[in-house]
Formats: C-alpha cells, structure tokens, sequence
C-alpha cells in the first residue's frame, strides 16, 4: 500500500506518527509539505528541520513530482492545505481520500448558514458523501461541525495529533514528581485571550487565600506551591504585571518559549497541568504531551482534545464552559485528595501510553487503510480510529462527566 500525506508543513506533533508509518511501510509512504512554516512556530521552536526527514517532500519545490504522489497513491491522508485544487482532483478521481480535520466552525455553529461557506463546504466535502471519502476527526467537536453540513455520514473517526511519547522504568516513574516540599502545577501554551492564561493568576492568588492547603495540619503533603508558566505571547507583559500585584513574584516562574524536550522537563516534575483553553482551540498537544508526562488534568471541555484524552473521575477532571471558579474548584480539590491525584496522573501517562500515541495510531490507521483498499470499513473499537460520535457542543460537557460516572460506577 502508498501512502501520502499532505499538509501546510510538518511539525513535532506530526513526527512520530509520520516516523510511525514510514517505518512500516518504508519508502510507500510519504509527506508533502505545501508550504513553508511561519516565522512565528518557528520562534515556538515547532522547527522540524524537515530537509532532513527522508520521507518529506516539498511541493512548492517539486510541484510535479509531488502531484504525481498525491493523485496517484493507494490512499491519500489530507490535512489541512491551501492546495484544495489538489485534493479536489484527488476526490473527483474516486480513490480512496482521508481528510484529516480540525472543526471548521469553532467560532460558533451559527456560521454554517453563510450561503457562501455552504458552498465551500459542498465543494470540498458534502459532495463526495457517498464517495470513498472519510474523515478523521482532530477534536471531539469535529464530528458536530461536519454533520451539520451532511458530510461523511458514518465515516467519521476519532483521531488527533500524536507528540513524541516518553515511557519510564517504574524507578524513573517514582523518582519524578516530588512526594512533599513544593507542590508543581504547570500551564503550557502561547499568552493570548483565547487560552486564557490569565485564570492561572486568579488560581495563585486562591492559593495564596489557603493557606491551610499547606500548613502543617493540611491533608496533602506539601508546604508550597509553584505555578510554572511556559510560553510566551502578547499578554506577556500584562501576566507578569497581575503576578506582582498579586504577590506572585515567588510563587510564579515565567519561562517564555521552550523547546519541546524542556517544556516536557517542566511537566515531568509537575503534579497537575492546567488547561485553560477555550472552543476556539482545535486540538491542545499539550494535554497529550502532560497526560504523558504524568500530571493529573484539570481542563476546560470545551477544547478538542480533551472529551477524547481526558475521562473524568479516571486520569483527569473537566470543567465546562471555560468556567474559572470551577477550574479553581477541581484543582482544589486534587490538592486536598493527594492519593486520587497520583493515581490520576498514573492513569493519565497510561491513557497515552496504551492507547492516545503516535505508534498505536499509524498501525490502527494503517490497518484501517488496508480494509478500505479490501472494500471493507473496519473501525477500532476505541481510541483513535474508534466511530467519532456526533455530540452538540452544548451536550458535551454533560456527555463526559455522563460517561466519567459510568466508568466509576463499573469499577
């Protein structure tokens, strides 16, 4: 089987699953990138150095050779790409195409009445509904958005980005988060609205409040806490300025853009990772690459990884509607409860380990590209390439707290 993938351009949150599929299927498989990153990734050290990756090519270098792979592989993974025009001539051909998805209408559903934008819609997606076109969806939100637009009825699949996954020896696993001394919470991401970095100051200054969460009759171990701030963006500024008015300064570690490897460092001495994000964001690697690492998950529900990554109760907590207060409540209550947060954060690494990672990605992919190619649509039973099911925003916060519940009651 050929295999081509085609998006913007490569980063660390495509690699290993790239990595992944180049290795099993060697050089049938391929990844055109359609244009070159922007200065400001770069600057976020999402530089893939991708002229050393064998398996990329470059369409605005080699437009004919890379057209020739797009049009004529097996099966075509489709990420987002300005070069429709491509992946139109690819669809109207009648082999097998796989978009690959962020939700179109994060801004807000109402936009699917824009005359205009149902005709984009209908160009690029609806019209193949009953084509050998499917879509993997990059956010629990996807399926809601595409169904609205009576696209790929049955043919939505759960999936995601895949950062690099980092497994530790049982000795590794204990060594890394400290059991008392300074309790580690960390917040990873670009400083803009949307994100909502600002709730990280109204935590510290609630923490600041308890001080009973630290004394020497408190239920947790630790007699401190920090707030590791990683990331950089316009509210820089504006951050630092709260953290000192607030009484921060020594409470609040500010590191601005990291590589992924150091942000990965922060993470694996943290206790509970923060995700603050509101709708407007697609995907959040950074949940995957914290789960990963061992932290508890307090995240907002409205942000696309987290009804796939994060079951309430199990490896994480959610909180709807980018609600402070209840942000604030559930890291609370994970301070106060020290033995479910660790096992939390033990359940979390395992969620991405057996199941949310690149590896156990590309072959699920892969086996279920070679059941298309057979005639067959061969779904797995859970995690990515799992039926994406089709949950209005307004129901999914109730949706995943419904499920957390269930799963506790099972137990």
């Amino acid at each position: 089987m050929t295999l081509t993938f085609i998006s913007n351009y490569i980063n660390h949150h495509q690699i290993p699953f790239c990595n992944a599929c180049y290795e099993m299927l060697g050089e049938d498989f391929c990844f055109i990138q359609t244009q070159p990153m922007e200065q400001e990734r770069i600057d976020m050290g999402w530089d893939a150095d991708a002229k050393k990756i064998p398996y990329v090519r470059f369409l605005y270098e080699e437009e004919a050779a890379c057209k020739e792979a797009v049009l004529s592989c097996d099966v075509l993974l489709a990420g987002w790409t300005d070069r429709e025009d491509l992946i139109g001539q690819r669809l109207s051909s009648g082999k097998c195409t796989v978009r690959v998805s962020e939700r179109p209408y994060r801004e807000g559903q109402w936009k699917a009445i824009s005359p205009k934008g149902l005709i984009r819609k209908y160009l690029d997606h609806t019209r193949y509904r009953k084509g050998e076109a499917y879509l993997l969806c990059a956010g629990a939100y996807v399926p809601s958005d595409f169904h609205i637009v009576r696209a790929y009825p049955g043919k939505m699949f759960r999936f995601g980005y895949f950062p690099e996954t980092v497994t530790y020896s049982r000795e590794q696993w204990e060594s890394l988060k400290p059991d008392s001394g300074c309790l580690n919470l960390v917040w990873a991401g670009r400083f803009i609205p949307l994100k909502h970095p600002e709730q990280m100051i109204a935590l510290g200054k609630e923490l600041l409040k308890r001080k009973e969460l630290f004394g020497n009759d408190a239920t947790n171990p630790f007699d401190d806490f920090r707030i590791h701030m990683v990331g950089s963006g316009e509210m820089e500024a504006e951050l630092k300025a709260m953290a000192r008015e607030a009484g921060l300064d020594g409470k609040m570690t500010f590191y601005g853009f990291q590589k992924p490897d150091e942000v990965r460092k922060i993470m694996e001495k943290s206790h509970i990772h923060i995700f603050t994000s509101n709708h407007l964001e697609g995907w959040g690697a950074v949940v995957n690459e914290a789960m990963n690492s061992g932290c508890a998950e307090v995240a907002n529900v409205q942000a696309g990884a987290v009804p796939y990554l994060v079951e309430h109760g199990k490896n994480g907590l959610v909180y709807p509607d980018a609600n402070q207060e209840e942000m604030i409540k559930q890291v609370l209550y994970l301070i106060e409860n020290p033995a479910i947060r660790k096992e939390m954060g033990r359940s979390a690494y395992e969620t991405i380990t057996g199941l949310w990672n690149a590896k156990h990605a590309a072959e699920a992919f892969i086996r279920f590209a070679e059941g298309l190619l057979e005639g067959k649509c061969v779904p797995e039973k859970e995690g990515p390439l799992s039926p994406a099911p089709v949950i209005a925003p307004r129901k999914m916060y109730a949706y995943v707290t419904k499920a957390g519940r269930k799963e506790k009651n099972n137990e």
